[in-house]
């Protein structure tokens, strides 16, 4: 929300609300309706918005946000690791 001070002539301050939307959105051609939908869901992935919108959800403690965190990072390890490393042999 966004705020417009005006005031007015006896000094109080009008505040009128504006609502701006900043949200996705994507055009929808004739009869192509799936397409459109893939693109919007794309989008609002690239955005971060659910992500944002679970994290939101319920309060996370700030040790379980850590813990969560860690586990994360060594999951990416890991997966580096295993995929810089030498193949196993077939035999």
């Amino acid at each position: 929300m966004s705020y417009n001070n005006n005031r007015n002539t006896n000094g109080h301050v009008n505040r009128d609300y504006v609502h701006v939307s900043l949200g996705s959105k994507v055009f929808v051609p004739e009869g192509k309706f799936e397409q459109a939908f893939r693109k919007f869901k794309n989008k609002v992935q690239d955005s971060g918005l659910l992500i944002e919108l679970r994290e939101r959800e319920a309060y996370e403690k700030p040790t379980t946000k850590r813990k969560r965190a860690a586990s994360q990072a060594k999951k990416r390890w890991q997966k580096k690791v295993a995929s810089d490393s030498m193949p196993k042999k077939l035999f």
